[in-house]
């Protein structure tokens, strides 16, 4: 059975949606996103790692309380036997009803304050949320047998860990709820009502904010094609502007060495896009390129 039948199964088994239409979103490094038309109404069907289902339920609750505190996110679906998730072949399944307009542009300006003051807003309004599914951010493990398939992958993961670890102990950094993974995509904006607001809220974790930050920078280019997506963020968020400049080079490198621990472990499956992260992480992390 392909992806798109097994959804289409299991939307129709668990939830009792009749699919009209299946349109696949941009793939984020950590998940997989469907919007879903069934019955005129819309939805959000998000796969996330199938070892991950606390954590993927702790993201499902966070929708729920963002909601309840003013903040436009995606509302959850539960399914006919009243689950969250869903297990499948593929992974941990949620389905969220989904709020309106149209998801962001990562490289266009506006859509960057938008984005920006969403993820600060989600960070002030998460500082008191708590949940048992919420895991411990930093999971990289530098030993990890996949790391092997690049001689230089180790080392530079290596290096990228103990220096987010020096840096969370030396520094004083601001801790809360992450997004985990904040694409652009994942955020949305009403033409209109002006109104901005989140499809989802990743598979959920506890640690440093500036992740959060650094992996939106990420998404947006780099630090070059950032400055309205950061600037929207210290307007909304509890970052102050010190930490975020002095932090944000370290987690950037650790953001960069999760893409290649991604790649390095779905590298069978991920092909030509995860020779590509790697490639791209090579040059981020060790200052070389893939074919150097």
């Amino acid at each position: 059975m392909s992806p798109d039948e097994l959804l289409r199964s299991t939307l129709r088994d668990e939830w009792h949606l009749m699919p009209d239409g299946i349109t696949e979103l941009p793939r984020g490094r950590l998940s997989c996103r469907w919007e879903v038309a069934a019955g005129g109404r819309q939805f959000v069907a998000h796969l996330g790692d199938s070892a991950a289902r606390q954590p993927v339920e702790a993201g499902v609750a966070v929708s729920a309380h963002l909601r309840a505190g003013g903040i436009q996110a995606g509302e959850p679906v539960r399914t006919l036997g009243g689950a969250l998730t869903v297990e499948t072949p593929y992974g941990t399944l949620t389905v969220l009803r989904r709020g309106p307009g149209r998801t962001l542009d990562g490289r266009d300006p506006v859509d960057q304050q938008f984005w920006g003051d969403r993820l600060g807003a989600v960070h002030r309004q998460l500082q008191t949320f708590q949940h048992p599914g919420l895991r411990h951010w930093n999971r990289l493990d530098a030993g990890a047998p996949h790391l092997a398939i690049e001689p230089w992958l180790r080392p530079a993961v290596a290096d990228a860990i103990t220096a987010t670890t020096r840096l969370t102990i030396t520094d004083r950094l601001t801790y809360g709820v992450l997004h985990g993974d904040p694409a652009p995509e994942t955020f949305v904006i009403d033409p209109a009502t002006g109104s901005a607001g989140l499809l989802d809220c990743g598979a959920g974790g506890s640690g440093p904010l500036l992740y959060d930050v650094a992996a939106a920078v990420l998404y947006a280019g780099g630090e070059e094609t950032s400055a309205e997506l950061l600037d929207g963020y210290l307007a909304a968020g509890p970052l102050t502007e010190d930490e975020l400049h002095a932090g944000l080079p370290v987690m950037l490198r650790f953001r960069w060495a999760v893409r290649a621990d991604w790649a390095a472990r779905r590298l069978e499956c991920a092909g030509a896009e995860g020779r590509e992260v790697l490639s791209r992480a090579r040059e981020a992390l060790t200052g070389t390129s893939g074919g150097g």
